[in-house]
């Protein structure tokens, strides 16, 4: 392995444990980001002359260490406290696993609420998993420099407030779950438009997401939205294989071969719902994941419960109210053969809400190529392609416009 490859490898899988690590040893956010940027940037300039070391993990870790002692002493010079002790910080290399993962403690620590619940899952989505302003900035629709300073401002205050970096006490760890959980889907809702395109699932974000909502689930055992969540991502995850056909192009869910399905993974996530409801305290996630599960009941039965699917969905949004699942409902409206019913309901959405948003364009245009209003099917259809996330769900549209007839 090349020693960029080597560095950009180490990166992708331990970028968030070496940060939490580093925030554990340092107590300061900010501060042990730009270590572990040094240290990526010493690892391109010595690896391809010394050679990959054994351990890139426990290298980058030892080479950030170094630089944290270095900032402490520069900033006891800056005080006039050149007495004071230096943080307890070995410059030694140790191995990742010797400091244990702190991913956890560094997700709550995101989550403070001492932060604008704005910038909660942008903070945890640089912070643990290693996004970039420019790259949250595309995914919320904001300037990146907007996005930039909020994040440093967070950081900011996170230090000056002198966060402990530690779980916190049961009641508060419960208050600050729901901001977790928002930023672990978010996190692998960006992981499985990347595997549409190309990315390698085993590396990328899903992955990761899904690492750290089992985190979550052994954490707090009797939460039900956290085995929600585990629940939800993992029925999505069992399609994956089915989501492109051998030519790499799109397949809806409805038409995808459920013998491609993973079994292993519909049976984890079904004993997590039935788990999760056996609490009954419904939520967002427990909800989304039911969904999930009617859909799932495919591979059994062979058809899809639409009228129950549509329940689910009025039962989400009173869990949750959003425009997904507004869209949801009429999509299932249109498959429980009530097309006239779905395009009322896409009727009562803010036109400002959905004017860039590809799924109610996609939703509409099959509503009304379903009515028969093809010219209007085809210019939704073409809104929407230009909408898509990826090649192959833009020409899977383009062609659903070519197949309408006028």
């Amino acid at each position: 392995m090349e020693a960029g490859a080597a560095a950009e490898w180490a990166a992708r899988t331990a970028y968030g444990k070496l940060v939490a690590q580093l925030t554990a040893q340092c107590g300061d956010l900010a501060v042990a980001e730009d270590a572990l940027a040094d240290a990526f940037a010493r690892a391109l300039e010595a690896w391809p002359r010394r050679g990959i070391p054994a351990s890139p993990e426990a290298w980058l870790m030892a080479a950030a260490k170094r630089r944290t002692v270095d900032a402490a002493r520069r900033r006891q010079t800056e005080a006039r406290h050149a007495a004071a002790s230096v943080p307890a910080i070995s410059d030694a290399p140790d191995s990742a696993e010797t400091k244990g993962d702190r991913r956890l403690e560094l997700l709550f620590l995101c989550a403070h609420p001492a932060l604008p619940e704005s910038v909660h899952t942008p903070l945890m989505l640089q912070a643990v998993l290693g996004f970039t302003a420019e790259e949250i900035a595309a995914a919320t629709l904001e300037p990146p420099a907007r996005v930039g300073q909020r994040l440093v401002r967070a950081k900011r205050r996170l230090a000056e407030a002198k966060v402990p970096f530690a779980l916190p006490p049961a009641h508060i760890l419960r208050e600050r779950m729901a901001g977790v959980q928002r930023a672990i889907y978010a996190a692998y809702s960006s992981g499985w438009d990347d595997a549409a395109n190309g990315a390698e699932a085993a590396t990328g974000l899903a992955s990761e997401a899904e690492w750290l909502a089992r985190c979550l689930v052994r954490l707090a055992p009797e939460d039900a939205e956290a085995k929600g969540l585990l629940s939800l991502i993992l029925y999505c995850e069992s399609r994956r294989p089915a989501r492109r056909d051998d030519a790499g192009r799109f397949v809806p869910l409805d038409r995808q071969d459920t013998g491609l399905w993973d079994t292993r993974k519909i049976g984890e996530a079904s004993a997590l719902l039935r788990s999760a409801a056996a609490r009954r305290v419904p939520g967002r996630f427990q909800f989304e994941a039911a969904i999930q599960a009617a859909h799932a009941d495919r591979r059994k039965t062979g058809q899809t419960d639409w009228a129950m699917v549509r329940r689910l969905y009025r039962g989400l949004m009173l869990a949750a109210p959003s425009l997904g699942a507004q869209i949801g409902e009429a999509a299932a409206a249109l498959h429980a053969g009530a097309p006239e019913e779905a395009l009322g309901l896409l009727g009562h959405l803010d036109a400002s809400r959905v004017a860039g948003h590809g799924p109610y364009w996609a939703t509409r245009a099959h509503v009304l190529q379903a009515l028969q209003r093809h010219e209007e099917a085809s210019e939704a259809f073409e809104r929407a392609a230009a909408l898509a996330p990826d090649d192959a769900a833009r020409d899977f549209l383009l062609a659903a416009r070519l197949r309408a007839p006028g």
